[in-house]
């Protein structure tokens, strides 16, 4: 009999060793994707925008983006926004960020930050969150910006 206690003794204590270590790792094939890219782009005037995105790694590739207005409450100059923002990757995977921030009308800055609501191919159950900030020429639409943040995904195949 006491063998038996000592056997499930040992079962146990190394059953309660494996669960600490898969806590302490819980998906070990998740990565954290730092995010530092540059994007050039077009605001059409209605809400949308579409840009090319250098330099973002797992993001590399285009965006296309729709915004809405929220807060007025500081307009003119300043617009609260929200929107959703896709990324096609060159890949062929997309990540779909959802944002809210700011566009500031008398000088074309903006700023927006928003967590991954979404994402397809490759890039299949990623979350993390993103930051867009930049300035857009008030005169022709055209805009640049600065994407950075974290995106934690599992890329094994």
């Amino acid at each position: 009999m006491r063998t038996g206690l000592r056997r499930a003794f040992h079962v146990t204590m190394l059953a309660g060793a494996v669960a600490l270590v898969l806590a302490d790792h819980p998906s070990a094939a998740v990565s954290s994707h730092k995010i530092n890219a540059k994007a050039s782009g077009q605001d059409y005037g209605n809400g949308t925008t579409s840009a090319r995105v250098i330099g973002g790694g797992l993001l590399s590739g285009t965006t296309s983006a729709t915004f809405t207005p929220t807060d007025f409450s500081n307009y003119p100059p300043v617009l609260g926004i929200t929107g959703d923002v896709t990324f096609s990757t060159n890949e062929g995977a997309t990540l779909t960020v959802h944002v809210t921030g700011t566009f500031d009308g008398s000088t074309g800055e903006f700023s927006a930050t928003g967590s991954v609501v979404d994402a397809t191919g490759r890039l299949a159950g990623a979350t993390g969150s993103l930051t867009f900030t930049g300035v857009e020429d008030l005169s022709d639409g055209t805009f640049v910006e600065d994407i950075t943040g974290n995106i934690y995904v599992n890329l094994a195949p």
